[in-house]
């Protein structure tokens, strides 16, 4: 089954296969804290390497680290505005769309699917650091940790929201942002561990 991320009425228990064949339907899912560990224990050996092997200075360093997490942040909100939220005017689209984000909006509290799924994790990862590397060369090593614990700190903060009852404290404002994503408009709040670029670009919404 394909549907519009737009017309999806959430669930909020159960959970649906995407895939007929076992192994690739167990492979779609994944324990959050898998790829969270892949990445901080990448982003260490990456940070260590930056320290280690090369000449850059520790100041460098810090402030290419803050610079990945600032990009990713930027690529989470234009990631999941323009891909996930993709208009589906093909069967195609409107497939790919569910796949990778429609079936989150039906299952939204479904918690094995909170995640990119290791395998899949892993190919982006490694696609990522290559491009990075080509652009910035040895930099790399202190850019890309940044964006990785970027990346780590939205997947901590999309699955308490989702996992849990709204927090007493500073993540309460995180799970009410998320939540106006969910249940009151699509197309608004599509930054989930930030939404400076929701403001930025006039898409937040309280």
């Amino acid at each position: 089954m394909e549907a519009n991320v737009e017309k999806v009425r959430p669930k909020n228990t159960g959970t649906r296969p995407l895939f007929d064949n076992p192994i690739l339907e167990a492979l779609s899912r994944t324990h959050i804290a898998v790829p969270i560990t892949i990445y901080l224990v990448t982003a260490t050996i990456l940070g260590w390497y930056a320290f280690t092997y090369t000449d850059m200075t520790a100041g460098w360093i810090g402030t290419l680290f803050l610079s990945g997490i600032l990009v990713f942040s930027l690529i989470e909100y234009a990631t999941h505005r323009g891909v996930f939220h993709m208009e589906t005017n093909t069967s195609l689209k409107a497939k790919i769309q569910y796949t990778f984000h429609g079936i989150h909006h039906e299952y939204p509290k479904d918690k094995t699917r909170l995640a990119m799924p290791p395998a899949m994790a892993v190919f982006v990862g490694l696609a990522l650091f290559s491009v990075t590397f080509l652009l910035l060369g040895e930099a790399s090593y202190a850019f890309f940790p940044g964006f990785l614990v970027g990346y780590s700190g939205y997947l901590f903060v999309h699955f308490i929201v989702h996992a849990y009852k709204p927090p007493k404290n500073f993540f309460k404002w995180l799970w009410i942002n998320h939540a106006v994503h969910h249940y009151k408009s699509h197309e608004k709040n599509y930054g989930v561990s930030s939404p400076l670029w929701d403001y930025v670009f006039g898409t937040y919404m309280k």
